[in-house]
């Protein structure tokens, strides 16, 4: 038996690891970010005004920046749940 996964929130990422989606969701901008689509996290940045989160990811050679707000009403539970949407690899 394999031991229980890792909990972890959307902050929570480790710089230089590589991730995999494995639940679809939708960023503050409306982008979809489907099942098998992976990254590898470079870094993190909060602007504690507006609650967001901002991931710096690499993915496919390319540098891309999704964006989460940490409120009930927008991607809170994801961000608190993140493990539940991606998975190290």
């Amino acid at each position: 038996m394999s031991p229980p996964k890792r909990k972890f929130t959307a902050a929570d990422l480790i710089a230089g690891q590589s991730y995999s989606v494995i639940k679809t969701f939708k960023d503050y901008d409306g982008i979809i970010h489907a099942v098998g689509e992976s990254w590898r996290f470079v870094s993190k940045d909060f602007l504690p005004y507006e609650d967001g989160l901002s991931l710096h990811v690499e993915s496919n050679g390319q540098n891309v920046t999704l964006r989460l707000q940490w409120r009930e009403e927008t991607q809170g539970e994801l961000i608190d749940n993140f493990s539940d949407f991606v998975e190290e690899v």
